[in-house]
């Protein structure tokens, strides 16, 4: 039986896996790169947002700023540790657990985001991989809200949603490779 708030293995799996050749369009920030005391003040200052990541997460909340939709897998590259405690009361909400290997962006995932977004927002734990889940929630989230996510070594990007930004969503997801397989 999955864990609470997992999706059942029995259910087709729509995975789209990144290419080699996509990587280097993925790896590029596509909003602003902000550190420190500049970063600090524009993430007080967001509106409606999601974060993606456990450090950006962490550092919101210490902030004082609750995303709608946070989505951590419960590592950092930064190697700092994370209390996962830390994203208790993002769980109130509303709450999932998926799997997401390295690499990829499950339907499952992309379903998580969706599903919060069109509730009250929450938490999204991922066992494996968070990275791209930046695009879920770019793709979800309402134009006008903001995408957080971090770089390790360089700061915070921030993603404006606009009609822009949801279509380069739409393109990068569109040119990932797409499978399709019955869950075991």
């Amino acid at each position: 039986m999955p864990a609470a708030g997992m999706r059942s293995g029995s259910s087709d799996r729509r995975v789209w896996v990144v290419p080699e050749s996509l990587r280097p369009r993925l790896a590029a920030p596509y909003g602003p790169v902000l550190d420190g005391p500049e970063g600090d003040d524009r993430i007080r200052q967001l509106g409606t947002f999601g974060s993606c990541g456990d450090r950006v997460t962490a550092d919101a909340l210490r902030l004082g700023r609750v995303p709608f939709v946070a989505v951590v897998d419960g590592k950092t590259q930064r190697r700092e540790p994370i209390d996962l405690s830390a994203f208790t009361t993002l769980k109130s909400s509303g709450y999932r657990r998926v799997r997401n290997p390295a690499g990829t962006l499950t339907g499952d995932l992309r379903d998580a985001v969706a599903e919060l977004v069109a509730g009250r927002g929450g938490l999204i734990e991922v066992d494996g991989e968070e990275d791209l889940a930046s695009l879920a929630l770019v793709e979800s989230l309402p134009v006008g809200a903001t995408v957080i996510y971090g770089i390790p070594g360089a700061g915070v990007s921030f993603v404006t949603v606009d009609a822009a930004a949801k279509e380069r969503v739409r393109a990068l997801i569109g040119a990932m490779e797409f499978r399709q397989t019955d869950g075991a």
